[in-house]
């Protein structure tokens, strides 16, 4: 029963998936959740080669259920819980997937692999999947406006253990549960939800958003079969903000769920042009900018020294990186592969790379420091010292892939072209992006056989046309709105 006046944080959450209505989501704003769902198909068969995705697709191979789905980059079937544990994974072992800087971490990983196994093994249609998403993306960054700083600047990793939250409400949206089911998916989601930043430049990190959508999955199965949690257990006295946050109040934030503009009009998302920890972003914007101008060599500078603003550097957790995956979570690598090579790429975190004798010699020359609070806005100044004394610097606030600096479409689907390549596929990224700008058109069986290759019996291949023009017309809107 609900109670009243008083509502929990689950019970809030609850009421707003229950009365959510999805034509307050703008045609631009569902073309941004579609951009989103391609970064993340993008990005997973990208990464499906690394020892995390295909460890992970071996522990998943042989669970079954009643409800099944597809692993986006090999075409296996798979449980929808596995699949979504797959696919997360893999969509996050590069660390290229799209990012929010209110949340500190990687929204549409958590949450999109779970409504896309839960939607297609139920048959739902694209449209869905998108309003699900926008009701997943709300809760997560209202939780992430409440909590985030101190939360994450303890060593909780957000993408897992924020947005498993939002998530859950995305899948039980989908799923159309019941308010008590709800508040009791949101329970069972807390009984199980963790990730820590020390796993950071290991499997593990990826492995965390894989299990948000896992999460996810089996709170709201749980809650369907009549599964029970306590309505507390995100806001009592023993409950998640309690252990995870210091008792914080969160409830401001989730008394304006849905009041607009909605968080992924507010907030937006963040498309990255590197396949590297955000937080190194602005420098390596910086970095390549001075290189146009300088046609600097490695052996011509003394040292770098790199300025961020406050609590910018938390994940950057490597400082003498040995391997491609700590690689991605080091400035010092960073600033080295971008002076050495010219350009940051999928290939700059390859272990071999990482490894270079002159590599290795220069990550001591890097210095980093933070400023003085606050976090906001975010910053980098660079400050490059030469041997003949003279000294290069810039101050970079404005980042290509930000929401105030979006990738455009045809960039977007550049990146897809070298995610593609990278993971072995011969699929057209503009197809595929094609595909899925046309969403709001198509089941989303249409979009994973479009993804996989896979003829598909409910979706008539004399169709391709229809929602290949969709797409391009979505973008023709979009771009119209812009």
């Amino acid at each position: 029963m609900m109670r009243a006046p008083n509502k929990s944080a689950s019970e809030k959450i609850a009421s707003f998936v229950m009365s959510f209505d999805p034509s307050v989501i703008s045609p631009s704003l569902r073309h941004v959740a579609a951009r989103a769902i391609y970064d993340t198909l993008i990005c997973a068969v990208a990464g499906a080669r690394e020892p995390a995705s295909v460890i992970a697709l071996k522990y998943a191979q042989g669970h079954t259920s009643p409800r099944m789905a597809t692993a986006w980059a090999t075409g296996d079937r798979l449980s929808v819980e596995m699949a979504a544990l797959v696919n997360g994974t893999t969509g996050h072992a590069l660390d290229f997937d799209d990012v929010s800087s209110p949340l500190r971490g990687h929204p549409t990983v958590a949450m999109i692999p779970a409504l896309l196994a839960l939607g297609e093994s139920i048959g739902a249609q694209g449209r869905e999947i998108i309003n699900a998403y926008v009701v997943g993306f709300e809760v997560t960054l209202r939780l992430a406006r409440a909590m985030v700083d101190d939360h994450y600047a303890k060593g909780w990793h957000s993408t897992a253990s924020i947005a498993s939250f939002g998530a859950t409400a995305a899948c039980a949206y989908l799923l159309k549960l019941s308010h008590d089911q709800i508040v009791n998916a949101l329970g069972v989601t807390v009984s199980q939800i963790a990730g820590t930043r020390q796993n950071f430049g290991t499997m593990s990190k990826p492995l965390q958003a894989g299990q948000a959508n896992a999460i996810a999955l089996r709170a709201v199965s749980l809650a369907e079969l009549g599964f029970d949690a306590s309505a507390d257990a995100m806001d009592g006295k023993q409950g998640y903000t309690a252990l995870y946050a210091d008792g914080i109040d969160i409830h401001l934030q989730l008394d304006s769920l849905g009041q607009l503009p909605l968080e992924l009009e507010r907030s937006g998302l963040e498309i990255k042009k590197y396949p590297l920890c955000y937080a190194t972003h602005r420098t390596i914007d910086g970095l390549l900018d001075i290189l146009k101008e300088y046609p600097l060599m490695l052996e011509d500078i003394e040292s770098v020294e790199i300025t961020t603003n406050f609590r910018a550097t938390v994940p950057l957790i490597y400082q003498h990186p040995q391997t491609g995956l700590e690689g991605k979570f080091s400035m010092q690598y960073a600033v080295t592969a971008a002076l050495l090579d010219g350009e940051v790429l999928l290939s700059s975190f390859e272990d071999q790379a990482v490894q270079r004798p002159s590599v290795q010699a220069f990550l001591s020359k890097v210095k980093v420091t933070e400023g003085p609070p606050p976090m906001f806005p975010r910053w980098a100044k660079i400050r490059v010292l030469l041997g003949n004394g003279q000294i290069i610097e810039r101050r970079v606030e404005s980042l290509r892939g930000s929401t105030e600096h979006p990738l455009s479409d045809d960039a977007l689907i550049e990146k897809g072209v070298d995610c593609l390549s990278y993971g072995g596929q011969t699929n057209c990224a503009r197809d595929l992006a094609n595909s899925c700008f046309a969403m709001d058109h198509l089941p989303v069986s249409a979009l994973i056989a479009a993804l996989t290759g896979r003829e598909n019996a409910n979706y008539a291949s004399g169709s391709v046309n229809t929602f290949l023009e969709a797409g391009r017309a979505s973008i023709l809107a979009y771009q119209a709105s812009t």
